[in-house]
């Protein structure tokens, strides 16, 4: 399974102008050097429960199937006591998931997949470098706001990149599960509880991106008004990852992206396995 599968032409574009500031890579990977990635070990094992097969097992159990689907190798993964429902990876060779106890509280265990799907895309498609310092840069305080402030184009820059970033990101989540639970996992973030949003209607919540996109280009001022609103978020707003996301899965694209892990004989349409070069239920050539 590659990740250039899934990944939003809005990102990949985005990531190459980062990556044609001069020297930016280097510079991001010198401070990654520093130790921000022990440091957040270190925290994450101080003060989060570390899931395993011993641990919470069938939290924890969510996890490797995810990786074995998307060809990666398994991050650390923790569970942090909080109330707000978030996820979130971090690291570029130590690389660690952590969901939140808002989160469990807040989505259904379908929901809660696709989650940690979305959260592993961001390692399928090698995003951690530049997601974790922008991470970092979202976060920042003392002296890091300082370098903040004195980089604000290149901090702008990797947000805009970072919000292009999570729509890959659906992406995989939609092909892990389904774009059915994925938006719902959205909308969850939208609208609230299960008790609250169990019966909302995405047509209607994807027609408000429609407008929301109207109202950009009525004129200039407009335009201006919601940038400023986004230009500090690190996520697109939420109705217009759903909409993206539905995009999406009405492509041919998608649907051969599904025919082909389906590994579905075009004739029978009976499963085979990698490998047949006929169909040795019907014969069909494969």
């Amino acid at each position: 399974m590659s990740a250039f599968n899934f990944i939003h032409p809005e990102d990949a574009a985005a990531l190459k102008t980062l990556q044609a500031i001069p020297a930016l890579s280097s510079v991001v990977k010198a401070f990654m050097n520093m130790g921000i990635e022990q440091l957040q070990t270190g925290i994450n094992l101080a003060t989060k429960v570390k899931l395993s097969p011993n641990q919470l097992p069938a939290l924890y159990n969510i996890l490797p199937p995810i990786c074995e689907q998307l060809g990666i190798a398994e991050p650390d993964f923790f569970l942090e006591m909080n109330p707000e429902p978030n996820a979130y990876a971090f690291g570029d060779t130590q690389t660690a998931i952590t969901i939140t106890s808002g989160l469990l509280d807040l989505m259904t265990e379908d929901e809660v997949r696709a989650v940690v799907a979305h959260e592993c895309g961001h390692i399928a498609c090698h995003h951690m470098l530049y997601h974790t310092i922008a991470a970092l840069l979202a976060q920042a305080s003392g002296a890091l706001e300082v370098l903040s402030s004195l980089a604000a184009p290149i901090k702008y820059a990797l947000f805009y990149w970072e919000r292009k970033s999570e729509l890959s990101c659906d992406r995989a989540a939609a092909y892990v599960t389904s774009p059915q639970v994925t938006a719902s996992m959205l909308a969850r973030l939208a609208g609230g509880s299960k008790l609250i949003t169990s019966e909302l209607n995405l047509v209607e919540l994807t027609a408000q991106a429609d407008l929301y996109d109207a109202m950009c280009k009525q004129g200039l001022w407009n335009k201006t008004l919601q940038t400023y609103a986004v230009m500090n978020q690190n996520h697109p707003f939420t109705n217009v990852r759903i909409r993206e996301m539905l995009l999406w899965v009405n492509s041919d694209e998608y649907r051969q992206l599904v025919h082909e892990a389906t590994r579905e004989c075009p004739n029978c349409h009976m499963e085979v396995e990698a490998g047949w070069k006929f169909c040795q239920h019907c014969g069909h050539p494969l």
